[in-house]
């Protein structure tokens, strides 16, 4: 989503970045904090109260850069300077930098003007608004032909951007390219390789990414014309394109990248060229509830936008009730419903996760945070 993506799951279990992805708002909103639907509110690079800056945008008369990437950001001056170092070390060259700074507080924009480069461009919103949302607005600004999403405590390794670039220029029918994902902790541990949990398949491949989710948000990149292609792109009353669902908080990104694979091809770089950090006292678990409402909800959603859906993907819309039901059943226990726990589970206990699951109802609820970090650290086992 933005943005822990248990890679393997059926889609991303509840992400939130330490000081990088905030929490959704009853309502979705434009840039300046008002009601989607409010023309009156101008969008936050064009407001004049000092509120909100931007750097000048770069002269859309000449070549615009290859590869456009996106970097939401909220507060994250603590791991920004060696995200952006990972940035400024690509071999590929040929992009431009879409900082949305969703009024932070803490000077992270400082951090980008200080690197000096013009590819850099930052745009600094008034108020605070839902991840997706941030993403929608900064993605307006892009003009490179490929979009790349870079959270600002991520790291990539240097020939990242170029290895995608080469897959997408090679074959025009490929929506989206993604690399593997090395899980890592803030000490520098190693904790999970995505492509070694859920190993991911090349083409038509909306089943598969159904059954087994492998798409860190920081590994991806998607051809800018196959947004053109996505069922279900709503626009704002400002005239924002909503890519990304702002009725989600938790899943929109896997909504997102679900139904760029119905349309498009996928193909991926299989080294581990994004490094996805994962903070210690994160709330990576602490949302199951909302993410098993959310899972139900994308999955009616397919079923409402995409034709055929509920009959060739049968078994995988089962596979995603039976993933909201497992989700649903950690909330219940978390929150000290052990009863209720096991009545979610009901009829589903048919794989390892839920074993274990039903089998941790019946211990206090004081164990969810020592659960949840052996869950982490031992997800292969889970498969």
């Amino acid at each position: 989503m933005s943005s822990a993506n248990s890679a393997q799951q059926a889609v991303p279990a509840p992400e939130q970045k330490e000081q990088t992805e905030q929490e959704a708002q009853p309502a979705a909103v434009n840039a300046a904090g008002a009601p989607i639907g409010d023309e009156k509110e101008k969008h936050p690079a064009d407001r004049k109260d000092g509120q909100s800056t931007m750097q000048p945008e770069k002269d859309k008369s000449g070549d615009a850069p290859s590869v456009s990437i996106i970097m939401n950001c909220l507060n994250c001056s603590r791991h920004l300077p060696q995200t952006l170092q990972s940035l400024l070390a690509q071999t590929y060259t040929d992009w431009e930098v879409i900082f949305w700074d969703n009024a932070s507080t803490d000077g992270s924009h400082e951090l980008v003007e200080a690197c000096n480069d013009a590819r850099m461009r930052i745009f600094r919103a008034a108020q605070t608004v839902p991840l997706g949302m941030a993403r929608n607005l900064a993605m307006c600004e892009a003009q490179g032909r490929y979009i790349a999403f870079l959270d600002c405590d991520d790291i990539w390794l240097p020939e990242k951007l170029a290895k995608q670039v080469a897959l997408l220029d090679a074959d025009a029918e490929v929506g989206l390219v993604c690399t593997d994902t090395m899980q890592f902790t803030d000490t520098g541990e190693e904790l999970n390789r995505i492509f070694a949990l859920t190993p991911p398949h090349c083409g038509r491949v909306f089943s598969q990414l159904l059954r087994g989710y492998w798409i860190s948000m920081s590994s991806a990149m998607i051809r800018r014309s196959a947004l053109d292609h996505v069922a279900g792109v709503e626009t704002a009353g400002d005239g924002t394109p909503l890519y990304f669902d702002p009725l989600f908080s938790i899943c929109e990104e896997a909504d997102l990248f679900l139904r760029i694979a119905w349309a498009h091809k996928l193909d991926h770089v299989p080294e581990a060229l994004t490094r996805w950090r994962v903070h210690s006292g994160s709330t990576t678990f602490d949302k199951f509830e909302l993410a098993a409402d959310e899972t139900r909800m994308m999955c009616n959603k397919f079923t409402r936008l995409l034709p055929h859906f509920a009959t060739r993907c049968h078994a995988e819309a089962e596979l995603l009730q039976a993933q909201a039901a497992f989700r649903e059943a950690v909330g219940h226990w978390k929150a000290g419903n052990g009863a209720a726990s096991r009545a979610a589970l009901r009829g589903r206990i048919n794989t390892i996760k839920a074993v274990a699951m039903f089998s941790l109802s019946f211990l206090p609820s004081s164990l969810y945070r020592q659960a949840a970090a052996a869950y982490m650290r031992f997800a292969r086992f889970f498969r």
